[in-house]
C-alpha cells in the first residue's frame, strides 16, 4: 500500500467517525453550564435555603409591628340551686341555665425594646446575604465541576481518536505484513506480531472508549438528567494564558465567596453583641382594644348583663437582676466577635496561599502545553516517516511499532498537559469568584 492509499484510508475512517458524532447529540459547553444551572440538585437546594432567608426578612420578623388577636368566647350552665336567704323563704331552682358571651380584639405593640428590633432586623438582611453568597459559592462549585467534567470528557473523546488512529496504522501494518508473506517477501513472524500489536491496539481501544462512557456518566450526573444519554461535545481545550496575579488577587479580596461569608458571619457578631446589649434598656410598649360581652343568671342578683367598650394601656419593664447572665452573654458576644476577626483573617490567608499555589501550578502548566507541543508536532512528523520507510522495507516492524507508541504517549502527555493547564484555570477563576457561569 503506496502513501496515498493509506491517506486515503484515513480520510474514510475519520469520515465515518465523523458521521457517528453527527448521530449523536452535540453537546457544547454553554448548553451543559444551562442545563446545570437549572437542574443541578445542590443548586435546587441552596435556592430553597437562600428562598426562606429572604422570606424571614421583614420588619415583622424583626419584631417591629405591632400584633392584633382576636377573641371569641361563649358558654353556659345548667344547674339546680337552692336559695337560702336572711330573710323571706328559701328558693329552690331547678334546671336554671346560665349563658355567657365575649368577643373583642386586642392590640399590643412593643414600641422600644433598647433598639433590639433595629439590631434583629439588620441581623436578618446579613443572613439573606450570607444566603446568596452561599449560592453563589454552591453555583460556582457545581460550574467548575461541569467545566471539569466536560473538558474530561473532550480529552477522552480526543484520546479515543488517537486510538483509533493507531489502530487504523496497525491494521495496515497486518495488511502490508501479509502482503509481503504473499509474495515471499516477508515471514511469517512478522505477521503473527503484527497481529499480536492489532489486538493490543484494539484492547486499548475498548479501555479508552470506557473511560470516555463513564466521562459521560459522570457529566449525566451533574446536570441532573438521564444518565443513558449519549453526546459528544465540541470544543477543543483551550487555556487563557494572560492571567494576572495582581489582577486576580484584587479580585478575589472582593469576591470569593468564602471570604465574603467570613466578612459577614463578622458582621452578624457585632450586630449580635449590639441586641444583647438592647436587654439593658427598658421595653415599652402599649395596649389597646375593644370587648363586648353578655351574660345570663336567673338566680343571680343581675339576671342579665352587658357591656362593651374600648380598654387600653402603657407598660413598661427593665432587667433589674438576672443572675449576672447579662453580663455573662455580652462576654460570650464579644468572644463570638473575636473568634469571627480570627476566621476571617485565616480565610484571607488560607484563600491568598491556595490562590498563589493554583497559579503557580498554572504557570507551570503552561510550559509544560508548550513543551508537550511541540513533542507531539516531532512525534506525529517521525510517525509519518517512519511509516513511509515500512512500507519501502527499509526499517523493521519493531521501529514502526516504537514510532506508534511515542505518538501515542506524546498525545497523551500533550492532551494532560492541556487538561491540567485547563483545571489551573478553571481553579483561578473559581477562587477569584470570576468563572463564567453563562
Amino acid at each position: 500500500m503506496n502513501t496515498k492509499n493509506f491517506l486515503c484510508s484515513l480520510a474514510f475512517f475519520f469520515a465515518s467517525c465523523t458521521q457517528m458524532v453527527m448521530a449523536q447529540d452535540s453537546l457544547s459547553l454553554r448548553e451543559v453550564i444551562t442545563i446545570a444551572l437549572k437542574n443541578n440538585y445542590d443548586i435546587k437546594l441552596i435556592n430553597n435555603e437562600l428562598s426562606i432567608a429572604k422570606n424571614n426578612t421583614n420588619i415583622g420578623n424583626a419584631g417591629m409591628l405591632p400584633a392584633l388577636t382576636g377573641s371569641y368566647n361563649t358558654g353556659g350552665s345548667r344547674q339546680n340551686t337552692i336559695q337560702s336567704p336572711a330573710t323571706g323563704p328559701e328558693r329552690i331552682s331547678n334546671g336554671v341555665i346560665s349563658t355567657n358571651m365575649a368577643y373583642g380584639a386586642a392590640l399590643d405593640w412593643t414600641i422600644f425594646d433598647g433598639f433590639q428590633m433595629f439590631a434583629n432586623y439588620e441581623r436578618l438582611k446579613e443572613l439573606q446575604k450570607q444566603g446568596e453568597v452561599n449560592l453563589k459559592a454552591t453555583i460556582l462549585n457545581t460550574v467548575s465541576s461541569v467545566i471539569t467534567t466536560y473538558f474530561d470528557v473532550v480529552k477522552q473523546q480526543q484520546l479515543l481518536k488517537a486510538t483509533d488512529s493507531a489502530l487504523i496504522i496497525s491494521k495496515l501494518r497486518v495488511k502490508i505484513a501479509d502482503n509481503k508473506l504473499e509474495i515471499g517477501r516477508g515471514s511469517k513472524l512478522d505477521v503473527i506480531t503484527a497481529k499480536v500489536d492489532y489486538n493490543a491496539d484494539t484492547t486499548l481501544y475498548l479501555q479508552q472508549k470506557n473511560l470516555l462512557a463513564k466521562s459521560k456518566i459522570t457529566l449525566n450526573q451533574l446536570v441532573a438528567r438521564d444518565l443513558n444519554i449519549d453526546f459528544v461535545v465540541k470544543e477543543r481545550m483551550y487555556t487563557s494564558d494572560d492571567l494576572k496575579l495582581s489582577e486576580l488577587e484584587v479580585q478575589t479580596l472582593q469576591l470569593n465567596p468564602d471570604l465574603q461569608n467570613a466578612f459577614i458571619s463578622k458582621k452578624i457578631a457585632e450586630l449580635t453583641l449590639k441586641q444583647i446589649k438592647g436587654q439593658r434598656y427598658p421595653v415599652i410598649g402599649i395596649n389597646g382594644g375593644y370587648e363586648h360581652s353578655k351574660s345570663t343568671s336567673p338566680t343571680g342578683f343581675n339576671q342579665k348583663f352587658r357591656a362593651n367598650g374600648l380598654t387600653y394601656g402603657v407598660t413598661a419593664s427593665i432587667n433589674v437582676f438576672n443572675g449576672f447572665l447579662q453580663r455573662q452573654n455580652e462576654r460570650n458576644a464579644k468572644v463570638q466577635i473575636s473568634s469571627s476577626t480570627l476566621t476571617l483573617e485565616k480565610t484571607t490567608l488560607d484563600v491568598k496561599a491556595l490562590l498563589m499555589a493554583n497559579y503557580q501550578n498554572y504557570t507551570t502548566n503552561l510550559d509544560l502545553l508548550k513543551v508537550e507541543s511541540g513533542n507531539l508536532d516531532l512525534a506525529r512528523q517521525n510517525l509519518d516517516i517512519t511509516f513511509e520507510k515500512y512500507r519501502l522495507g527499509s526499517i523493521s516492524p519493531l521501529e514502526l511499532r516504537e514510532a506508534q507508541r511515542n505518538s501515542i504517549n506524546a498525545i497523551t502527555r500533550f492532551l494532560e498537559a492541556q487538561y491540567q493547564a485547563k483545571l489551573s484555570e478553571i481553579s483561578l477563576k473559581e477562587i477569584s469568584g470570576t468563572l463564567n457561569v453563562q
